[in-house]
């Protein structure tokens, strides 16, 4: 028998499940569920989420996706400003506290301001991690780890895809007579 087809068919099954939109991911149980959406300010229907996210952030924040490393928009992004989360715009993560983990997710030792995201364990796939949320909307953004650089000592792997960029407006460090202020 050919061997070409069985990998054809595997291949055509994995990428289905790859592309399906905002397809079924394990999901947290009840209890972390509850928590997460009595904390939350943001409150849509998934139909809603679906309808208005583009189809990685939809799989990524809504259904606890991960974006391939490497390549997402923000892996090698070096811009000064804001990272928002992409669902509801909440300011997530400051560009001064990224840094290049070489994982191929952008990394952060520390969000933007202290309730900017949520965190809650995560026992999915077999591994025990600590889950990072979005605590305006719930969305899933990635996992906090604690092999990050100092002061901190954490490492905040955010997929790209769940994030949008503010950039920084220079105009705004300039005082009256036009010299830079940072």
């Amino acid at each position: 028998m050919n061997i070409t087809i069985p990998l054809f068919i595997a291949a055509l099954l994995a990428a289905t499940t790859l592309l399906s939109s905002c397809s079924a991911q394990e999901t947290p149980s009840g209890d972390q569920t509850d928590a997460v959406a009595d904390s939350v300010k943001v409150q849509k229907s998934e139909a809603e989420w679906k309808e208005e996210l583009p189809h990685m952030a939809c799989f990524v924040l809504r259904e606890k996706g991960t974006e391939r490393a490497f390549t997402g928009e923000f892996w090698d992004h070096h811009d000064k400003g804001v990272y928002r989360c992409a669902g509801c715009g909440q300011a997530l993560f400051d560009s001064d506290h990224k840094f290049e983990s070489g994982t191929g997710w952008p990394s952060f030792f520390q969000p933007a301001e202290g309730t900017a995201v949520l965190e809650e364990e995560d026992d999915s796939w077999g591994m025990r991690r600590v889950e990072v949320l979005c605590s305006a909307c719930g969305g899933h953004l990635g996992h906090v780890f604690d092999d990050g650089p100092k002061p901190t000592g954490l490492r905040y792997c955010i997929n790209s895809a769940a994030l949008s960029f503010e950039k920084e407006d220079t105009e705004d460090k300039e005082n009256a007579q036009g010299i830079r202020c940072d």
